[in-house]
């Protein structure tokens, strides 16, 4: 920002000076050739008139011309030809002062049909004072472009530094820091854009506190109510029957995986660093959400499927990853058909490689006026609560990663991952979707 307004303010101050500058340096130039020549002018015709006054009735100078005041006309080093008419001559010729002038700066003027002046004076000074005025103006071109400089220096930096505070503190806020910052810049409008960032802060940090309180709350009445569910559960798994027992101690085992999940989004919720994460094996992640699912699917006769390399690991939040992709599983259950393939795969992104969870089965999938809208928080085309397709993109987006509708019919979902942190997998390892 500071460069761009630099570079505008000097762009704009060296056009200017150029063109003030070049026609002024012209226009002076000519000035002082023009003072000289009108110098010579002048002193011309104070000649003429002497000469006029020497002239008699009939209009010839009788007994030859008086120069004596002439000469004093004569600059210094120059030189005078007077062309006269006499009794004798019509046309006398006389020189006064130098005989040869070098580099001449040559003025005439004509006195009638047979009298004429001529005057030459050496063009070395005035050439001089030419350059000493091509001298003055070009100091002062410079003086204004410094001038100009020093401003735009000033300029840029009251505008750029406070605007790169302004983009800092806006950087902080998104990172979680709400401290207020006194700090203002004298600048109006970002005064006014620090004022409502103090603001948002504050009004964000109640709301946050508002929400870990209700999260916390929530988390307790559920944790209770599994609790709950639970001993229920442990007074069935003393049951005769062994068909009980094992239908019991499934639930158990599915009600301690819940509570655990509750409990991880409850701590994420609080601190959703990327610090968090750690590199796991995607696959091995998936395997347990899978076997939950299978379940579901084998009663609506329909398959569920797992495929990918076990080897390949990812930087993510387990419980995020596992939620997500039991979104995508769900919501393939409830509206596409067929067999359900979850398949873990690397595939190359923006120039670096990456671990790609892909959710596809054989439905009728996405219409072309639904597709657009199928990830917005409360829409849906099946009469669901439209919550759980924006809640796996939240999910992926917290995590660092970002969930496509990948193809339409029939329905493909791509979940894309993180790669592991302080290493980037060689395109030339990537492996083919099968």
């Amino acid at each position: 920002m500071r460069s761009r307004i630099l570079n505008a303010v000097l762009a704009t101050v060296l056009l200017v000076a150029l063109l003030l500058g070049v026609p002024l340096a012209y226009t002076a130039f000519l000035f002082v050739e023009d003072t000289a020549r009108r110098d010579l002018q002048n002193r011309l015709e104070r000649m003429a008139d002497e000469i006029i006054s020497q002239e008699g009735t009939d209009g010839f100078v009788v007994g030859g011309l008086d120069t004596s005041s002439l000469r004093l006309l004569v600059p210094d080093d120059g030189r005078v030809v007077v062309v006269y008419p006499t009794p004798e001559n019509v046309a006398a010729r006389l020189d006064i002062g130098t005989p040869v002038v070098d580099s001449p700066i040559v003025e005439s003027l004509s006195m009638g049909t047979s009298g004429s002046l001529l005057i030459e004076v050496p063009s070395e000074s005035m050439r001089t004072l030419q350059q000493q005025v091509l001298a003055a103006v070009s100091l002062l071109v410079l003086l204004s472009v410094a001038a100009g400089a020093v401003v735009a220096v000033a300029t840029a930096r009251r505008l750029a530094d406070p605007l790169r505070d302004v983009a800092n503190r806006a950087a902080r806020l998104a990172e979680g820091d709400f401290r207020a910052v006194p700090r203002r810049h004298g600048v109006p409008e970002l005064d006014r854009v620090s004022d409502v960032l103090d603001a948002a802060a504050v009004e964000i940090s109640h709301r946050l506190q508002r929400e870990h309180s209700l999260v916390g709350d929530v988390s307790h009445q559920l944790r209770s109510r599994m609790t709950a569910i639970r001993l229920r559960l442990d007074e069935l798994s003393t049951h005769d029957d062994p068909a009980v027992v094992e239908e019991a101690e499934a639930a158990m085992a599915q009600v301690d995986r819940l509570t655990t999940a509750i409990d991880e989004l409850v701590r994420q919720s609080r601190d959703s660093s990327a610090d968090q994460r750690t590199e796991v094996s995607v696959v091995g992640e998936l395997t347990g959400v899978i076997a939950d699912w299978r379940g579901p699917y084998q009663d609506a006769g329909r398959e569920l499927v797992l495929r990918g390399d076990p080897s390949l690991r990812a930087a993510v939040t387990g419980s995020r990853l596992r939620e997500a992709v039991a979104v995508l599983v769900d919501n393939a259950l409830v509206h596409g058909g067929g067999t359900c393939t979850v398949s873990v795969r690397q595939v190359e992104t923006r120039g670096d490689a990456t671990v790609c969870v892909e959710v596809a089965d054989e439905g009728e999938g996405v219409s072309d006026e639904l597709a657009p809208y199928v990830f917005d928080r409360g829409f849906s085309g099946g009469g669901s609560t439209g919550v759980g397709l924006a809640l796996a993109r939240a999910l992926a987006e917290a995590d660092g990663g970002r969930l496509e509708l990948q193809r339409r019919r029939p329905a493909l979902f791509a979940l894309f991952l993180g790669a592991p942190r302080g290493r980037t997998i060689p395109v030339s390892d990537l492996r083919e979707p099968r």
